[in-house]
């Protein structure tokens, strides 16, 4: 909600930009890009994706105004490789870089893990320098996790970059409120909340931004990423809510609408600064919610009926909520339930700006069409590569989903699970043996893709110790499905 301070700076810098938005609504400039991205958000943590405890008016809102995908993917379960997705275009295997950094090292296990780099590549081409060099004024607003000195934003073609990651500064006690100690952004007191903070930043670097031209505005917000942690006042209204109980968990429920909060801001912003009309609006995540809190049996993210979460290949870790938001072309209130990727964001928005797109390499493909109402894409198949161990309880794996089919391989032992998302999206059903030729023609054609960008394997380990290992296993007293939790009443 906009109180009356903020109304009357906002008609301030809109009688001061009136000039400009005249010119912003001139079509032949090129748009605005609002890229927000969740982190750790559940597929179905939005009330537009079904949600009926959550409050995410803004998100719904935008949803009605544009196209909401019901079959995005992130191109990895964790975060750090599926940043890098985004922002080059290329899939983590291809970059090696398929783990988040700086990675949990577990050496008792039955495979030995390939190496993590501590960094994106300075050589890999982004979508920030081919924007820059445009003529748009790049941003990176938020959580980075790419890499520290020498390696943060401004290293990859953003000209801003506030609290994106620094690992050789020391963090707070307490990740969401102050005192910070992120990059170009410190200080701050205990009752200073940190996606309140970075909204301030951003509607700073907009206001800005607007006066010069085009932005792109990377807004990676922390939220909602463990610890849970939020303002007293907006967590007792979820107790009030939920009766009292812990889940759904009123905490999470506070983070995710506080993150709600936020994007309304911004598009109040540009609303009033007359560009919100000439401005593209992407609302996503980087992988799936957590869906229990340190293998223990407390619920967190919404994955609605989707299996295990983050850190898994199973559709509850690697299915995201996508909005996307292109005025004058997405029709409103449109659904679509093509399948795509976090790796078709590069060639996509260079489409939409109407630029050629000059990175040779890519893994993703433009799908513009679709949000111009185009049906289908020509793409035959989607992979992910994750040949780690998670902290959520995920062990090193492959897949690939073709149509309606999906194989998971899972390299401790070798073993497929087939299923049919259609029939099945919950993953319930393993169809490997009854539909064995489709398991092993799919395993073939996930090879092939592995050989094909010089994805890194992991190794059996020498020193596997099953005793140790199983220290990584849920709590005592059940049959315990990292993925589906407790098996037992």
């Amino acid at each position: 909600m906009i109180n009356r301070r903020e109304f009357l700076a906002g008609a301030t810098s809109l009688a001061a930009c009136s000039k400009l938005s005249a010119l912003t609504r001139n079509p032949t400039q090129k748009p605005n890009i609002l890229f927000f991205l969740v982190d750790d958000c559940g597929w179905g943590d939005f009330g537009c994706y079904g949600d009926t405890f959550h409050e995410t008016p803004n998100i719904d809102q935008l949803a009605r105004a544009g196209m909401r995908f019901t079959n995005a993917y992130a191109s990895a379960p964790v975060c750090s490789p599926s940043r890098a997705g985004i922002i080059t275009g290329q899939c983590p295997a291809r970059l090696h870089l398929t783990q988040w950094i700086p990675g949990t090292i577990y050496p008792n296990e039955k495979m030995l893990e390939p190496p993590t780099p501590k960094h994106l590549s300075l050589a890999v081409p982004t979508l920030a320098e081919q924007l820059k060099a445009l003529g748009y004024r790049t941003g990176a607003i938020g959580k980075w996790h790419l890499g520290g000195n020498g390696y943060l934003p401004e290293n990859f073609g953003f000209d801003v970059n506030i609290a994106g990651d620094n690992h050789g500064n020391p963090g707070p006690p307490n990740h969401y409120f102050g005192p910070f100690f992120y990059h170009n952004l410190t200080g701050y007191t205990k009752n200073d909340y940190l996606t309140q903070v970075l909204s301030t930043k951003a509607e700073e670097f907009i206001r800005q931004a607007v006066q010069t031209g085009p932005f792109f505005l990377y807004m990676a917000e922390y939220a909602v990423h463990l610890p849970l942690q939020a303002k007293q006042r907006l967590i007792e209204k979820y107790q009030k809510k939920n009766g009292g109980k812990s889940e759904p968990d009123p905490v999470y429920a506070a983070m995710v609408e506080y993150v709600d909060i936020a994007l309304g801001q911004l598009r109040d912003l540009l609303n009033r600064l007359g560009v919100l009309d000439n401005t593209i609006i992407i609302v996503t995540s980087d992988n799936g919610g957590v869906g229990y809190q340190r293998r223990n049996l407390h619920r967190i993210a919404d994955n609605a009926n989707l299996r295990a979460g983050k850190g898994f290949l199973y559709e509850g870790g690697i299915r995201e909520p996508l909005i996307v938001h292109w005025p004058g072309v997405t029709k409103p209130g449109t659904v679509c339930d093509v399948p795509v990727t976090g790796l078709d964001f590069l060639p996509t928005l260079m489409s939409m700006i109407g630029a050629k797109d000059t990175i040779p390499t890519q893994d993703g493909m433009d799908i513009s069409p679709l949000f111009r109402g185009a049906g289908s894409i020509n793409r035959d198949a989607l992979y992910w590569h994750y040949p780690h161990y998670s902290d959520q309880g995920g062990t090193p794996s492959g897949a690939i989903r073709e149509g309606d089919w999906k194989l998971i391989e899972f390299f401790e032992d070798n073993h497929l699970e087939l299923y049919n998302l259609t029939l099945d999206p919950g993953e319930q059903y393993n169809f490997a043996f009854s539909f064995a030729d489709k398991a092993e023609d799919l395993r073939r054609k996930l090879h092939a893709w592995r050989n094909s960008v010089d994805a890194l394997m992991p190794m059996p380990n020498p020193n596997y110790n099953q005793e140790w290992a199983n220290l990584r296993e849920g709590p005592a007293g059940c049959s315990w499905d990292p993925s589906k939790g407790c098996l037992e009443d």
